[in-house]
């Protein structure tokens, strides 16, 4: 808890990256929800959920490149090494035995194909099909493996300002491009089958990582921009949204949550709303020294192992709901579901980590006495 005391440790990325691991977890128990077949009229309702908080995958990759470049901003690659050290502790490890986790305790929770072989089990490690969830690793990791290339951009960007418009906007006419492509021959294409793992290439959240590192890089010039244009902010948002909610409900019935993808090119900028309208939020919370900027920080930090470990955790609850059948309502199912998941999942998260901490300290104590060199009875 040391670190989450810390007020200018609590970053706009910090925000974007809580406010998306709570987004997904109320995805996830939305899916489950509709996996049920409730009602029409509930299933609307769900689904506008669904839909305001479809923003989670772009707004992590934001928050990942905004507090990436703020903490590292004179990185080269020379400081490569240590960075993936670092971060192959804080990010790939708990990747690598939550995968474990969800393949062998909960086979049955994989996409598209099952594991029959060991060959079919390691191909549903690395791709992202062991958990309705962990598509978003293989995408995310790659932007930490490609690190490098954005500190380049952010030294590319300084002091050249319509450099870095130029580099957005290229960006994001090469998103537009990309998104219309998938509509045609992937969304309800030929290709659908073929290229399901579009959502895994880091190409299809490019832009939001650009944003992240422009935003930090041009931070005295956009911040009170955005702050004094957040009633624009807030209109624009409501007209994106009102557009991506209209297209997800024109496919009929019954509502398909698999019909409101990320890859959509009104989705790119009802996204960037989003991740704008956070960031102008947190600007306001820095502004005024807000007291909850230290659990924001916290949070922030756990956040990604919370998001590993939430669908399992959805699971076992989703399993002792049906075997209690109470038969409550939705209205005290959805909201309970969300809020058990989010507590048991950093709890999960922090006691992890504690273990391991204790662990840790122990091995390496034991290491020291083992090391340390015996006094001869004449050094006594």
């Amino acid at each position: 808890m040391q670190q989450s005391n810390n007020l200018a440790g609590a970053d706009i990325g910090d925000f974007e990256k809580m406010m998306a691991v709570f987004a997904v977890i109320i995805q996830s128990v939305i899916s489950f929800v509709m996996n049920s077949n409730p009602p029409i009229g509930q299933q609307f309702f769900f689904g506008g959920i669904y839909e305001t908080v479809k923003f989670s995958a772009p707004a992590f990759i934001f928050g990942i490149l905004y507090s990436t470049t703020r903490t590292h901003p004179q990185a080269s690659i020379l400081e490569y090494p240590q960075f993936i050290h670092n971060r192959w502790h804080i990010l790939f490890v708990p990747t690598i035995w939550w995968t474990f986790i969800y393949l062998l305790f909960l086979p049955q929770l994989q996409q598209h194909y099952h594991y029959h072989n060991w060959q079919g089990f390691c191909w549903q490690f690395i791709n992202g099909n062991a958990a309705p969830h962990l598509w978003y690793n293989t995408m995310m990791l790659q932007f930490i493996i490609l690190m490098p290339l954005f500190w380049w951009l952010a030294r590319l960007v300084a002091h050249h300002p319509y450099r870095a418009i130029s580099i957005f906007c290229g960006t994001l006419l090469l998103e537009g491009v990309w998104f219309y492509s998938y509509d045609l021959q992937i969304f309800h294409g030929p290709l659908k089958e073929q290229f399901y793992f579009f959502d895994r290439l880091f190409v299809s959240f490019l832009i939001y990582a650009i944003a992240g590192t422009l935003l930090w890089k041009f931070r005295s010039h956009l911040a009170p921009f955005l702050m004094r244009h957040w009633l624009m902010q807030v209109i624009l948002w409501l007209i994106l949204f009102y557009i991506v909610t209209i297209n997800f409900f024109s496919y009929g019935l019954p509502v398909k949550l698999t019909n409101a993808p990320y890859y959509l090119p009104s989705m790119i900028f009802y996204n960037l709303a989003t991740i704008s309208l956070i960031a102008t939020l947190m600007l306001n919370f820095q502004k005024k020294h807000n007291q909850w900027l230290p659990l924001i920080h916290w949070v922030a930090l756990y956040a990604y192992r919370a998001y590993l470990s939430h669908v399992f955790w959805l699971y076992w609850c989703w399993q002792l709901l049906n075997h209690l059948r109470l038969h409550l309502s939705l209205a005290i199912i959805f909201p309970s579901l969300v809020f058990l998941t989010i507590i048991l999942s950093f709890l999960s998260a922090y006691g992890l980590h504690l273990l391991w901490t204790i662990i840790k300290n122990q091995i390496n104590l034991l290491i020291g006495v083992i090391k340390q060199p015996k006094i001869s009875s004449g050094q006594k």
